[in-house]
């Protein structure tokens, strides 16, 4: 087994935060940013045991950054996939001021924090091909649940070997109402990655779904189940 070092790949995710310029978007110094992320380090440290190093698919913890500090027309063109330079882009059918109305479920209880870790993130490529709503009830019936968008791009941004040729993921933790059959996914398009969105009841050979085990901000741990 691989020994993983947990205090070391925060350090690795904080300083990639720093060189891609969340500080700034987020208008703080690079100082104040770390402070923001410094607190979330404790809960980190408390699972560390339990961790193991990551793969191409799956990763035991990610920093989260919210659109309520970065928005997520700013955190998609800060992705790149492995070893490329092209920006992420959004897909052109969210209409203008769409995307922001595609917000977390509210039965993922999220930390009510601007920043928290979600922990044991797997990119779900067991799903390709499934019908997104059937993997949905898989992911559920484990105790987990789908990532939201700004998970899915936090694993992205830290670890851009989890989007690849024919395993890109769902991120069906964030939806449009009750009513809307789309879900948020992440796959590439031209070199780059692409935040779109794909129909529920459509499965995708290319497309899996992501699902994480628990989250916690710097006050308390939230679980899944």
């Amino acid at each position: 087994m691989i020994e993983f070092d947990a205090g070391s790949e925060f350090d690795r995710q904080v300083q990639t935060m720093l060189s891609k310029g969340y500080p700034a978007l987020a208008d703080r110094s690079d100082l104040g940013f770390r402070e923001l992320l410094e607190p979330l380090r404790k809960p980190v440290l408390e699972r560390a045991s339990t961790m193991t190093a990551p793969t191409e698919g799956r990763v035991p913890f990610v920093l989260v950054v919210t659109r309520a500090l970065v928005p997520i027309e700013e955190s998609v063109p800060l992705t790149t996939l492995a070893g490329k330079q092209k920006p992420g882009v959004i897909e052109r059918f969210y209409k203008p001021g769409e995307l922001e109305q595609f917000v977390a479920l509210k039965s993922l209880s999220l930390p009510d924090e601007a920043v928290y870790v979600v922990f044991d993130v797997d990119r779900g490529e067991e799903f390709c091909g499934v019908v997104p709503l059937d993997a949905m009830a898989t992911v559920a019936a484990r105790n987990r649940t789908g990532l939201t968008m700004e998970e899915g791009i936090a694993l992205l941004t830290h670890f851009p070997a989890t989007l690849a040729k024919n395993k890109c993921y769902s991120l069906s933790g964030t939806r449009l109402g009750n009513k809307d059959r789309r879900v948020p996914a992440l796959w590439i398009s031209k070199g780059a990655p692409k935040l779109g969105w794909c129909w529920e009841g459509n499965p995708h050979t290319w497309l899996g779904l992501a699902s994480a085990g628990s989250r916690a901000g710097a006050a308390s741990a939230v679980s899944c189940s």
